[in-house]
């Protein structure tokens, strides 16, 4: 067998090839070290920022110099043309689609206008455009507190940290309607210095406190759940509008609804009814607890912010959607199913849910009609009582269940177990208001009205929606501008006394 350097000698072509296999292969090798190298000095850098970011930073645009991966899926969220079978990003007008509602929450403002969330992205502005909020035209006007807008900006967090959360809390959301502009981004769950998630509003560190928690004990695992648990959670307004979750007995439907009854809460006296309602906010936390995927370790982020891939960079992908409009990464990273069988699963669970909640809505909006027929015939207080307190807490269960986003694939049996639960109530309701009528002579069918549609609904109930929408429009063309305009100027401020090497403290505040 011939050497390599006799084969050479026979034929030098070989040596040549060989040399220049040698040094394309080193050349390669060499490539692939510095793409390693590369790639792993991206990934240690990929948290620091580019530029000092104060704790208190709202802007998201700031934040995206220094996360431009993070900040430019953010920013697809305004895309609202997703729409799954129920649900979506689109803003939609749930009462048009589901008059009952407008029964449901009579003398609540929800009886008004109850649109479909568009997304983190348009947290502000639809609070603006809704009717709900009314059209305050100076500082210290309008219905809603300044507590409502706790949950929609991380200028929430800089108001508290200058104010203090009593003094927030106290005033009308008019009154910092030129420093809340900013709708929900990074500084309302991350630290800028350590990326570390964290918790900016206080009502989550409160209520853990309260049961013998310290909320800083939290895994990273958790803190991807709790950081959405600061505002997706259900909550009411204590003393002077203080914002406080009610979970001293428990998360459940049952649970809330004793400490409510304990402490005499309402959040209204349904006009029709009488009776002291409790309006669910949007126990998206509680009921996610309750389900399987939080049982085996799944957090909120894994579905609906799931892990993306840039180059050799794996980094969180912030536009947190509904994870049927990105299934690959959301479901199928652990489920093995097809995306079309993927869907049908969560659709069958959503059906049946929702098939359940009508036939509740049903009997609910037919036991305050009814209700409203006995107080007419002259029922007493004491004659109605029990009737009262049976729709109180058989709406709220109602209420638990539609309320929560996506509660009727997070946790079906809990849902089915508390509508289940608030039929059976409501259902009770209805013998008591009967047993009421007969003792006032009347035996037989109530009479009742027509409301089969949103707007025979509103005008049963009395609500002028041009007049609500008129005064919205002089809102949104002379107030919201000026808001916006003061914000900017504010935003200019900021960004000089940044640069001014002198600064040694934060440069949000005058």
């Amino acid at each position: 067998m011939k050497t390599i350097a006799e084969t050479i000698q026979e034929k030098p072509w070989v040596g040549w090839a060989l040399f220049f296999g040698t040094m394309a292969a080193v050349f390669l090798l060499g490539l692939f070290t510095y793409t390693i190298v590369e790639r792993r000095t991206e990934a240690q850098f990929a948290y620091i920022p580019l530029t000092d970011i104060d704790p208190l930073e709202p802007r998201p645009e700031v934040w995206g110099r220094s996360f431009p991966r993070q900040f430019s899926t953010y920013r697809q969220m305004a895309d609202t043309t997703f729409r799954s079978k129920h649900l979506g990003s689109q803003r939609r007008d749930l009462l048009e689609e589901n008059p009952r509602m407008v029964i449901l929450f009579a003398g609540f403002p929800f009886a008004t206008d109850y649109n479909l969330a568009r997304g983190h992205i348009y947290s502000v502005e639809d609070v603006w455009r809704t009717l709900r909020t009314g059209a305050p035209m100076e500082e210290g006007e309008g219905p809603m507190p300044a507590t409502c807008w706790t949950c929609k900006s991380p200028d929430v967090a800089r108001l508290m940290h200058e104010h203090g959360p009593e003094e927030f809390y106290s005033k009308r959301m008019s009154d910092f309607g030129h420093e809340v502009v900013n709708p929900i981004s990074c500084a309302s769950c991350h630290d800028p210095h350590t990326m570390n998630l964290r918790i900016t509003l206080p009502a989550l560190a409160e209520t853990f406190q309260r049961l013998g928690r310290d909320v800083n004990d939290a895994t990273h695992q958790e803190m991807r759940s709790l950081a959405c648990a600061q505002c997706h959670v259900e909550y009411y307004f204590g003393k002077n509008n203080y914002l406080i979750f009610p979970w001293d007995k428990g998360m459940r439907a049952e649970d809330m609804a004793e400490y409510f009854d304990e402490i005499g809460f309402a959040d209204w006296i349904h006009p029709l009814s009488r009776a002291p309602m409790i309006k669910a906010q949007h126990p998206d936390y509680e009921v996610f607890t309750t389900g399987i995927h939080y049982q085996r370790g799944i957090s909120c982020a894994d579905c609906h912010m799931p892990y993306a891939t840039e180059g050799g960079q794996k980094f969180t992908d912030h536009r947190i959607q509904s994870p049927l409009n990105n299934i690959a990464n959301a479901c199928q990273v652990c489920h093995r199913q097809s995306e079309a069988e993927l869907i049908r699963n969560v659709y069958e669970r959503q059906d049946m849910i929702k098939e359940l909640r009508t036939k509740l809505e049903d009997v609910l909006v037919a036991t305050h009609l009814e209700a409203e027929f006995a107080w007419d015939q002259g029922a007493t207080e004491e004659q109605m009582q029990a009737a009262l307190h049976k729709i109180r807490h058989a709406q709220w269960r109602w209420d638990y269940a539609a309320a929560t986003h996506g509660g009727s694939f997070h946790a079906p049996l809990e849902l089915a177990r508390t509508i289940g639960d608030g039929l059976h109530i409501a259902h009770e309701a209805r013998r008591e208001i009967t047993a009421v009528l007969a003792d006032l002579g009347h035996f037989g069918p109530v009479p009742l009205p027509d409301v089969s549609t949103k707007e025979k609904a509103q005008t049963y109930l009395g609500i002028d929606l041009e007049a609500r929408r008129a005064e919205k429009q002089i809102f949104l063309d002379e107030v919201v501008p000026r808001w916006l305009a003061e914000a900017e100027a504010r935003h200019r401020r900021w960004d000089e006394r940044k640069a001014d090497p002198t600064r040694t403290e934060s440069y949000l505040f005058d």
